[in-house]
């Protein structure tokens, strides 16, 4: 399970995250939602270790990752993906380079071994025999399924997704939808995505939680987030003008 205790991180002088609690057990397929730039790329930055927290604690498994070595990072980092906003592919690799390029860094397999894995993961993904093609040549939906196929290379257990189908249209972000719920159920996987688009989070999730003003305000099943009437959470999943939430 991932415990996060009292995270604190500010940037410049601003609070972006000011004392955030969630527990995060193994298999759930985890949503936290909330306003753009309310703190939750950060949390996921912050659950992986690329950034420091000035303040709380996160437990992945039992071992405390804020205080972690440098070693024990790299140990912890192995047992998660995760898929970036963008898919983050280099634009000069091909797609079997891009998917490989983090086990090639860490020399962990041999080539035949990578080979092998880029295949399978390419297939899971719905993407057989695209190795040679450049990120030039992919829609937008592709360049999200390589994203994922290079998170998933290590056989993670637990992948986070930054808003995985932000830019995409409605049927391509629902076969990344299936994909996701596909990964849970094949994979076995636990997942934390990350994600403003509620179409999504319903289909994908059943555990939420909501970020607000640094904090989380919301906690609670699928079916508890759609009947529930905290004025903040019922104003944002209803995408209303309306309510305590201003506009920027």
């Amino acid at each position: 399970m991932i415990e996060i205790r009292n995270l604190q991180k500010s940037f410049n002088g601003k609070p972006v995250l000011r004392g955030v609690d969630l527990e995060i057990q193994k298999g759930e397929s985890q949503i936290i939602i909330g306003r753009s730039g309310c703190g939750k790329s950060v949390l996921l930055k912050h659950i992986i270790g690329l950034v420091k927290p000035d303040a709380g604690q996160i437990f992945i498994d039992g071992d405390e990752v804020t205080s972690a070595s440098t070693r024990d990072l790299y140990r912890l980092r192995r047992k998660f993906g995760m898929l970036f906003q963008g898919a983050a592919l280099f634009d000069s690799m091909t797609v079997e380079e891009n998917v490989a390029l983090g086990v090639r860094e860490h020399r962990m397999f041999d080539e035949a071994e990578i080979n092998r894995r880029v295949a399978e993961k390419l297939e899971l993904v719905g993407l057989p025999n695209t190795q040679p093609l450049k990120p030039s040549e992919l829609s937008g939906g592709m360049k999200k399924r390589v994203g994922l196929a290079r998170a998933l290379m290590m056989d993670p257990e637990f992948v986070l997704y930054d808003e995985p189908t932000t830019g995409l249209d409605p049927i391509t972000s629902d076969a990344i939808n299936d994909l996701i719920i596909e990964c849970n159920q094949k994979l076995g996987v636990t997942s934390i995505v990350v994600t403003h688009d509620m179409t999504s989070a319903y289909k994908v999730g059943n555990r939420f939680a909501m970020l607000h003003e640094g904090q989380v305000i919301f906690t609670g099943t699928t079916e508890e987030v759609r009947n529930t009437n905290h004025p903040v959470v019922r104003q944002f999943i209803e995408g209303r003008a309306e309510g305590p939430l201003q506009i920027d």
